[in-house]
């Protein structure tokens, strides 16, 4: 267990902030996130971090909107630089009509909610003195698809809706992990 507040902070700190680079389509964040030889394993998406990136974005980019919710996460602690984790997850994808990455989700000729449930399984490593992520391993618990109404918020009043550049609030809040 062990591991010190701070420790257990900073890391967390590392998985709120993929989260928001997935949503926000801030990828330039994640070579903050991930050492530089980190793995990446999930689904279809194998690789170091950087060709994690390039798939990743072949994925979400053509989402309408994503939204990644995480849970509770478990610290397993080894000496003062080594640290498992283990931090569930609930991911949502608005799927548009068209969509192209049909291996991740499918295309049904109308806009829909791609749900995906489940664990990211990492290795953090203190090296520096800063925590970042140098294997990440997720783990699908269940996937849901679903027909839904309002999704699409294309309609929605101007500063009403999240935007994926910096005229989004949360810009300020992110700062640090911009460079």
């Amino acid at each position: 267990m062990s591991g010190t507040i701070e420790d257990r902070e900073a890391i967390r700190d590392v998985l709120a902030a993929y989260a928001h680079a997935i949503d926000r389509r801030r990828w330039e964040m994640m070579e903050r996130l991930f050492h530089t030889d980190a793995t990446f394993r999930f689904g279809l998406v194998q690789g170091d971090w950087r060709s994690f990136v390039d798939q990743a974005r072949a994925i979400i980019d053509p989402c309408l909107a994503t939204q990644h919710q995480l849970g509770q996460t478990l610290f397993g602690f080894e000496g003062d630089s080594l640290c498992h984790t283990e931090t569930y997850m609930t991911a949502m994808h608005t799927i548009p009509p068209g969509y192209p990455m049909t291996a991740a989700f499918p295309d049904k000729g109308v806009i829909y909610s791609g749900i995906v449930a489940g664990r990211y399984v990492d290795r953090f490593e203190k090296r520096g003195g800063v925590w970042r992520i140098a294997e990440r391993t997720g783990l699908y618990d269940w996937r849901e698809f679903r027909l839904a109404e309002g999704v699409d918020l294309s309609d929605a009043p101007e500063g009403a809706a999240g935007y994926h550049d910096a005229r989004d609030p949360s810009t300020a809040a992110v700062r640090a992990w911009l460079g």
